[in-house]
């Protein structure tokens, strides 16, 4: 099987490139003690995660079937977390779960007679400071509902609880921007943390960032860590799988109403939800700063604003010519949709050894059985 007979649109993911960054993850895990749990919220893709389990110590979820699929994929530490869980939500993973996280403590207080004697428990805390670069994506954003403020805590509930997590992250590549907000954490709440077991520091720490000064992280880790004798968490998502992976499409018509657009066969809003819920442009492997031919990549979707980006090439593109829009694999594949009904794209993994192989391929079935299973007579 070679790349190009695979009929597009595909993800592609790189295992080299999947490997590079999990050998930074083992770097840090070496310096730190910290340990790593991966964030199924961003990349759920579990014909990979042989390659991913040597490196991680287990899975964190957001939901039931993220927790049912790290623990029976993954192994190792299953973290099931849910701002808002249902008795029945509880009961369906408390069996298969290792730490569960409640994101309030009337949540905490109503569910977790269910849990006690089955995993460690914990309680998500909101420290008010956060690094986000979207008001969207901050949870310490105004009037949010993300885990428990300071002033709120009631302080008997850390007299029977094992650890706490914080998220206060969203790619986060600045490290001495995440140490100050450990020193904020440890100076507002170390005196319940000392108290505590384990702390979960969540996710969108972006160590894996050319550049980023994992040592520098892996020391102040360590330092928290000793200070309130605690064992650390972080919940990598994005870190593990930036860059490994692209959105393969192919130019399917080029129109022009004062720019030209170049419309593929793929789309943001079924595809890589994430370019238009955000507004970032996707990056295209094939475009150059310099190129004279300016192009609007354009979604093949009914969705006026739908685009991957503007782009410019070196030569005009042409119908059949195939992009790459890179670093596709974060909250892409777990939010796919069949919106249009579009056809879905195809998930492969290349090798290190050349081979690629298929984890996943969907097909008209898998469409319509997802809008109705039985038909009423």
């Amino acid at each position: 099987m070679q790349a190009k007979d695979l009929k597009t649109p595909y993800f592609m993911i790189n295992e080299e490139k999947l490997i590079a960054n999990l050998e930074k993850a083992k770097q840090l895990k070496e310096i730190s003690g910290v340990k790593l749990v991966l964030a199924l919220k961003c990349f759920s893709t579990w014909g990979v995660f042989d390659l991913i389990k040597p490196y991680l110590d287990g899975t964190t979820s957001s939901g039931p079937y993220e927790v049912k699929l790290g623990h029976e994929t993954f192994g190792g530490e299953t973290h099931a977390y849910s701002v808002g869980y249902s008795e029945d939500d509880v009961k369906e993973v408390a069996d298969i779960c290792d730490k569960m996280i409640f994101n309030s403590q009337s949540q905490l207080a109503a569910y977790r007679h269910l849990v006690e004697e089955k995993a460690s428990i914990g309680l998500r805390l909101n420290p008010g400071v956060s690094y986000a670069g979207q008001d969207l994506a901050n949870p310490a954003r105004q009037y949010s509902r993300l885990g428990v403020q300071y002033d709120h805590i009631k302080p008997e509930v850390f007299e029977s609880l094992d650890g706490v997590m914080f998220h206060m992250n969203c790619e986060n590549k600045d490290v001495d921007a995440f140490i100050r907000l450990l020193e904020a954490i440890s100076n507002q709440f170390g005196e319940y943390l000392d108290k505590l077991d384990w702390v979960s520091l969540g996710g969108g720490v972006f160590f894996t960032w050319p550049g980023y000064d994992i040592e520098k992280l892996g020391a102040a880790l360590k330092a928290f860590s000793q200070k309130h004798k605690v064992q650390l968490y972080l919940e990598p998502g994005e870190a593990i799988i930036t860059k490994t992976t692209d959105l393969v499409v192919t130019v399917v018509d080029i129109v022009e109403n004062e720019k030209k657009t170049a419309i593929v066969d793929s789309a943001t809003e079924a595809h890589r939800l994430d370019t238009l819920i955000y507004n970032e442009p996707a990056s295209i492997e094939q475009a150059s700063d310099s190129g004279e031919h300016e192009y609007v990549i354009g979604s093949c979707s009914c969705l006026a604003g739908d685009q991957f980006c503007v782009a410019n090439f070196e030569q005009p593109l042409k119908i059949g010519q195939r992009l790459n829009i890179m670093d596709s694999a974060g909250y892409t594949m777990v939010k796919l949709n069949w919106f249009n009904g579009l056809k879905m794209p195809s998930i492969y993994c290349q090798r290190a050894t050349g081979n690629i192989e298929l984890l996943n391929e969907f097909a008209y079935e898998d469409f319509k059985r997802s809008l109705s299973q039985w038909s009423v007579s």
